[in-house]
């Protein structure tokens, strides 16, 4: 199969017809090429069973979190019809699962929801959001995830926020599909006629839009409008087709209930589950290539991150944000720097993240890059140390067992870098770049040398 992943790589990437302004079906190709390689891969279909596993321990406190909302503000009815939607593929069966899963809410928002229950009950919610969101950052090759405190105020403002929207949108849903409403707007003239074409499509539109806010929302990374969209609509197509063909399936399967008896609707009720949950994952993953095609050729084969290239992007990385921070502009985040830099967000992270350990570099509340301190207190050799030698504070007191002539030459190379770059720091290298010609000018010189 390498052979064969070499050779569809080299068709798609290296051949001279396409390297240069590729046609629009070979950038298709590509990208189809791309998440099926992934789908093969199974890191998502084993991100999809681990959060099946999740779901089930957590989809009751959830729920019940969400009824107690609705009920203070007269929603709670609509509570049912949403779990009854989501479960109608698995067949006649999702009324009885509906009916049991509305049962276990109704006994935990009673009395027991109270004190400690409704403290393991936020946090069992809370774990799965967090579970949900390692996932996505796994697609985005985000190695950061949320802040403790970005955690608890975003995640609860979701869950108390989320089942109003929802329960409102399927109310609104219900009462423009009833053949009393689609009759008025009939009467209304040929707009009224056409909102009443259109509303057959408002539980497909509501899935798009639900799909696309997750892959806005959940990553721990910049996601742009664009991409979320696409990969919403196609996601949210996949589910609704995926879930016919899944009725289908479990109607023609009759011998399951014979094998499993009592346990087939479990059985069926976590296959499912795990489809959903894979269908959204790939949708976070066409969001992802979407937004970043250099990653389509390669996907996470990416090569070792070399000294030297650590090196680089730490001076590059204080270097621009030291600027920004003297001169104030629209402020770095990561994501935007790996831009400016052209280089993987993956591999810039791992420098920021030894910068922020050695205490060089900070984030905002915003997720924006400044220094840690003051440019003129940070020496460039302290910018090395901390991308050169990233564990020396955890194990600098081992015995390695080098012996002594590689101890003595690699005393001999760090006190080299150390001389080379001297007293010098982040202010000085601000102060001569500033000095510096532009490069314009200074290209301009060389051509005409």
């Amino acid at each position: 199969m390498e052979w064969l992943d070499r050779r569809v790589q080299r068709w798609l990437w290296d051949d001279p017809r396409v390297a240069s302004g590729a046609p629009w079906w070979i950038k298709l190709a590509r990208l189809a090429y791309a998440l099926l390689r992934d789908l093969a891969a199974g890191d998502l279909s084993l991100r999809a069973m681990s959060l099946v596993y999740t779901t089930m321990l957590a989809v009751v406190p959830l729920l019940a979190f969400s009824f107690s909302v609705l009920k203070g503000l007269g929603f709670h009815r609509e509570l049912e019809p949403i779990i009854l939607r989501f479960l109608e593929p698995i067949g006649p069966e999702a009324e009885e699962v509906t009916a049991r899963v509305i049962g276990f809410v109704d006994n935990m928002s009673g009395s027991t929801l109270a004190g400690v229950s409704i403290v393991l009950l936020i946090l069992s919610a809370l774990s799965m959001a967090q579970k949900v969101e390692a996932s996505f950052n796994f697609v985005w090759r985000v190695d950061r995830p949320r802040s403790i405190g970005r955690r608890l105020s975003e995640y609860i403002s979701v869950m108390l926020i989320g089942p109003v929207i929802m329960s409102l949108a399927m109310g609104f849903t219900a009462t423009l599909s009833s053949r009393a409403a689609v009759s008025r707007l009939a009467q209304a003239g040929p707009f009224g006629e056409w909102v009443a074409s259109l509303s057959g499509l408002l539980p497909y539109l509501l899935i798009v839009a639900a799909f696309t806010f997750l892959y806005l929302f959940v990553p721990n990374t910049r996601v742009r409008v664009l991409p979320a969209a696409v990969g919403g609509l196609v996601a949210g197509i996949t589910w609704v087709t995926g879930g016919a063909l899944f009725t289908r399936f479990v109607v023609a399967a009759s011998r399951y209930e014979t094998i499993y008896s009592g346990f087939a609707i479990v059985i069926v009720a976590m296959l499912w589950l795990y489809l959903s949950w894979l269908i959204l994952l790939f949708g976070a993953q066409l969001t992802f290539y979407l937004q970043n095609p250099e990653y389509m050729r390669l996907g996470r084969r990416t090569g070792p991150l070399t000294n030297s290239l650590r090196e680089r992007l730490a001076l590059a990385t204080m270097l621009l944000v030291g600027h920004d921070f003297e001169e104030p502009a629209h402020g770095w985040r990561e994501e935007s720097l790996a831009a400016r830099l052209r280089i993987p967000q993956h591999y810039l992270q791992q420098v920021v993240g030894a910068l922020a350990d050695a205490g060089l570099i900070a984030h905002t509340d915003h997720g924006r890059l400044v220094p840690a301190r003051d440019p003129r207190r940070i020496p460039v050799a302290a910018i090395l140390d901390a991308v050169r030698a990233p564990d020396r504070g955890a194990y600098g007191t081992v015995d390695h067992g080098w012996t002594e002539s590689v101890q003595v030459l690699a005393d001999r190379i760090d006190r080299a870098v150390r001389d080379a770059v001297g007293p010098q720091s982040l202010a000085d290298l601000l102060d001569a770049e500033r000095a510096a010609p532009d490069e314009p000018a200074r290209d301009e010189r060389r051509r005409a040398s």
